[in-house]
């Protein structure tokens, strides 16, 4: 088929990676345009662009897709279809009717639960067994278009978002490859209005842990965090990431440290297993416990 892309971050890679190896004609990759990042400030392609780049394909970055000239490029490329993963810009009625058989998007939760813009950090966070993939239909609503494919994954015990990515973004791919082998005899399935949720974007502010929540919810804010923005929380005057933890036995007041860096909660205790000092590379707790002098209570 022919085929545009679209598609941004480390997340969308895989799946543009499974349509090159399908042998679809992919006529155009849309990204993000590059932004300012490092200290430098220097402006950074998106990965999808330097994958795409190295492929030798075709990438456009437009700011908008509201405009005359914009949608007139694409509806150009004479698409059979759009496959669409975290892109990042909304997609104006005319460009979703552009190509012959719409537009598909990979969306990481079981629709209807987790619509927008986080759903695998929402999942997570939120203490669900099981999330997965969908392949939908798109439409003008947010995430609220007929599902052609789906495919479940139990959420393991200590996983973090950024493991859990990963596994989504490999699954992403394989199903969508399959949607489009199987297009013609695929029935789209109207999503149910019962069950909706948002996953609303992850905000910075939200970061800080608060040892009060019981444990389970605090081990689930650290992984759900993990790795970006990062559950954090002071120790002394150091601000400390914490990016992998687990629910151990313990008790004490909020905070306090029980042992190594396993510490109290409002009820029970999380045992941190990987942390991250400012400027420094995230290492196992063992680790960062040789440079670090926990307090008695952390804050």
């Amino acid at each position: 088929m022919r085929i545009i892309f679209m598609g941004t971050p480390d997340f969308s890679v895989p799946v543009l990676e499974a349509l090159v190896e399908a042998e679809h004609e992919v006529v155009a990759v849309y990204c993000q345009p590059p932004r300012p990042a490092g200290r430098g400030k220097k402006d950074r392609p998106s990965s999808v662009q330097l994958r795409a780049e190295a492929l030798g394909l075709e990438v456009r970055h437009p700011v908008s897709l509201k405009g005359d000239a914009e949608q007139a490029e694409f509806a150009a490329l004479d698409a059979d279809i759009a496959v669409v993963v975290a892109y990042g810009l909304i997609l104006p009625q005319a460009i979703l009717d552009a190509p012959a058989y719409g537009c598909l998007n990979i969306h990481a939760s079981l629709l209807p639960r987790w619509r927008g813009a986080a759903p695998i950090h929402r999942a997570i966070m939120a203490g669900d067994a099981r999330t997965g993939v969908c392949i939908m239909q798109m439409e003008a609503g947010l995430d609220t278009g007929p599902v052609l494919l789906r495919e479940a994954t139990d959420i393991d015990a200590e996983e973090t978002t950024g493991a859990l990515h990963g596994r989504l973004s490999r699954m992403g791919a394989a199903l969508v490859v399959q949607a489009l082998a199987q297009l013609p005899d695929l029935e789209p399935q109207v999503q149910p209005e019962d069950g909706v949720t948002y996953a609303t974007k992850i905000d910075k502010a939200e970061a800080r842990v608060d040892w009060a929540q019981p444990a389970v919810q605090v081990d689930r804010h650290i992984r759900g965090l993990s790795p970006f923005p990062g559950a954090w929380c002071m120790v002394g005057e150091h601000r400390i990431k914490l990016l992998g933890s687990r629910v151990v036995e313990g008790s004490g007041p909020p905070g306090a440290v029980l042992d190594g860096f396993t510490i109290a909660c409002g009820d029970g205790a999380v045992e941190v297993t990987v942390a991250q000092r400012p400027g420094k590379k995230a290492m196992p707790a063992r680790e960062i416990l040789q440079g670090l002098d926990l307090s008695d209570v952390l804050c």
